[in-house]
């Protein structure tokens, strides 16, 4: 839900000054039209979706990639 509807969370992350991954656990893409939605939307660099816990494996695979 706070993909969807935290301003806050977004507020927070236009302040970051590293990259940043939005994971979903499932494909929000095929799921109802409001969780298509997402609040970070052209802040996050990298989104990955419907790949289960793996995501959270890739996201932080891709963020150490960033480091170098």
């Amino acid at each position: 839900a706070w993909t969807h509807y935290s301003y806050a969370i977004r507020d927070a992350v236009e302040l970051f000054e590293i990259p940043v991954v939005e994971v979903h656990l499932s494909a929000i893409e095929e799921r109802e039209e409001f969780r298509r939605h997402s609040v970070l939307e052209g802040l996050a660099n990298r989104r990955i979706t419907g790949k289960g816990p793996e995501g959270y494996k890739e996201a932080l695979e891709f963020l150490v990639a960033e480091r170098k």
